[in-house]
């Protein structure tokens, strides 16, 4: 059973439902968990377009991601999460953290039940995969054994500064700070965490997204039973590396 933590709303659908997917379709099973044990909602802008003008086509989810996410929207699964204090790290045998970037991530990347759920699921050496923002949550559990982030002598990538920038900057107009999480960068604070610099991994291209076809134009970091990756445009590699060590 692999457990998926998501907040009430705002998370990335392709990045929670191509994995979902994918493996499914390998017979892994699933548990998915909200703050408050109801049903979440994913960023209806990620699925939509609304709102992204002339950027829509290369923002927003792409087709077979809302085909996945209507599928898991509707399984027996994503309707009934239990609540993150329900969660037991000895039920699973792995974590998937999925990202995305509208206000509604906070209540999932600040949530101190979560991270203590990250320290658990590293310190059991289970497999942790976590993308784009997700990898700020796994960054932010704090080993009480070391009082620093499980991630320290992790070699990492996540969304990058420039991704992240890009986003915000040609968007800011019209929707503020919709694509800046934070003041400070997802990149930058990742890296804060971590006990080199050198440990962040940028990657190649950033403007292609792999797909089942081709998965290998995205682009990965596997450092043990950990698993990291940018953005959506990753996410069939990233299936992939995670499959690999379930």
């Amino acid at each position: 059973m692999i457990l998926i933590p998501i907040p009430s709303s705002d998370f990335d659908p392709s990045e929670a439902s191509l994995p979902w997917k994918l493996l499914s379709e390998s017979n892994f099973k699933f548990q998915f968990a909200t703050p408050d044990g109801k049903k979440a909602k994913a960023d209806e802008r990620m699925l939509t377009g609304k709102g992204l003008g002339i950027l829509k086509s290369g923002f927003m989810a792409r087709r077979d991601a809302k085909d996945a996410y209507s599928e898991m929207e509707n399984s027996k699964e994503f309707q009934n999460p239990i609540p993150y204090s329900k969660i037991k790290e000895k039920e699973f045998q792995a974590i998937l953290l999925p990202g995305g970037h509208a206000q509604g991530m906070k209540e999932y990347l600040e949530s101190k039940i979560l991270q203590n759920v990250v320290v658990d699921f590293f310190h059991s050496n289970k497999p942790v995969a976590a993308i784009c923002h997700g990898v700020l949550l796994a960054a932010r559990s704090i080993d009480p054994k070391t009082n620093k982030s499980v991630l320290y002598e992790k070699n990492t990538t996540a969304l990058l500064q420039k991704q992240e920038l890009l986003a915000y900057y040609a968007t800011k107009l019209w929707l503020g700070n919709y694509y800046k999480t934070y003041p400070l960068t997802v990149q930058a604070e990742v890296t804060s965490f971590l006990k080199s610099k050198e440990q962040f991994k940028t990657g190649g291209s950033f403007s292609v997204r792999d797909s089942l076809e081709n998965p290998g134009v995205g682009f990965t970091v596997v450092d043990g039973n950990y698993v990291s990756a940018r953005w959506p445009g990753d996410v069939y590699q990233f299936t992939n590396d995670f499959k690999s060590i379930l």
